[in-house]
């Protein structure tokens, strides 16, 4: 008997705290500075999603060197993964798998982190990546190559943030995370800030090395579209001016020169399809794309390229 009280207590203790963990949470859910004629918090509390993501990357390379014109451009390999997630009043989980990973026949790795906020947030991508396609031109002379493990390793991060002005009427979670719905068309101005890092490492004949650090700021513009009731469409631009640069490039025992050549930028781009379908479910499209452009076509200019995409399906409790 005694024992059977005890775990009642206890019981009623894990309620209690249960209870006041989720009152805080709603509070905290529904205190939301916006205007509601805009924007809105959808009425569950409960958020599951299934997704299927696809990712790739490009880098190209051009300029002149000893009077020699060169030219190349390499794609590594598209990573495909499905993930699923769950979100309470907010917090949200997901667990993704990649199906060509657990077969062996994807060997790059990627980590992604995106945070939507109503007034802040950023997305976080890094890939290491050693299997690319592509070609190279010399002087005149294409040909084309497929890169090994062993033969060519890139490593890239990429980082951009955003500061929105118009919050309480312009949603960036109604467009990618879904905690807000977007009742009426809006749009914002957005400040910016932009990072990337790179190293990259080709094992050949003449080995090549190469390292870039650049941050940039900017401003840019986003708009959601509400053509009609329960459809969103969602683009924006935040283009930043590098402000700080770091880039060196050897090939063998030779460095060469990489000068400023104004304009540097990093561009982040987003896009987005929302279809609310009923009173519970949803379905869309969203993506993000990153480019860099740095150097002087009169010596070396580099172009980089990075792209997310998210087709998904799901539905509030």
């Amino acid at each position: 008997m005694l024992l059977a009280g005890m775990q009642d207590v206890s019981a009623q203790k894990v309620f209690r705290l249960n209870r006041l963990v989720d009152s805080i949470l709603t509070v905290r859910y529904r205190r939301a500075d916006i205007d509601t004629n805009y924007v809105t918090r959808p009425q569950t509390k409960w958020t599951l999603m299934g997704r299927f993501n696809m990712s790739g990357a490009k880098i190209s390379a051009k300029g002149m060197q000893e009077g020699i014109h060169f030219e190349s451009e390499m794609k590594a390999d598209y990573k495909s993964t499905v993930s699923i997630g769950v979100s309470y009043l907010g917090l949200s989980l997901n667990l993704s798998v990649n199906p060509a990973k657990m077969l062996g026949k994807y060997r790059d790795y990627e980590l992604g982190f995106r945070s939507y906020g109503k007034r802040f947030g950023f997305d976080i991508a890094y890939q290491d990546a050693h299997n690319f396609k592509g070609w190279q031109e010399l002087d005149g002379e294409r040909r084309d190559f497929t890169t090994s493990e062993d033969m060519f390793k890139l490593r890239t991060l990429n980082v951009n943030g955003y500061y929105v002005f118009n919050h309480r009427r312009f949603s960036y979670p109604a467009a990618f995370s879904h905690s807000y719905i977007q009742r009426r068309s809006a749009g914002s101005f957005l400040l910016a800030a932009s990072g990337q890092g790179q190293h990259g490492e080709v094992d050949g004949k003449t080995p090549v090395s190469f390292k870039m650090t650049n941050i940039g700021i900017g401003a840019g513009y986003g708009y959601n579209f509400v053509p009609a009731s329960g459809w969103l469409l969602h683009l924006s631009a935040l283009p930043t001016f590098i402000v700080y640069t770091n880039t060196s490039l050897s090939m063998g025992s030779t460095e060469v020169p990489l000068h400023y050549h104004f304009p540097e930028v990093i561009i982040t781009g987003r896009g987005a399809i929302v279809k609310q379908i009923g009173r519970s479910m949803f379905a869309g499209f969203s993506m993000v794309y990153y480019f860099t452009n740095i150097g002087n076509k009169e010596s070396l200019t580099v172009h980089n390229e990075k792209w997310l995409s998210r087709l998904y399906f799901g539905f509030r409790l």
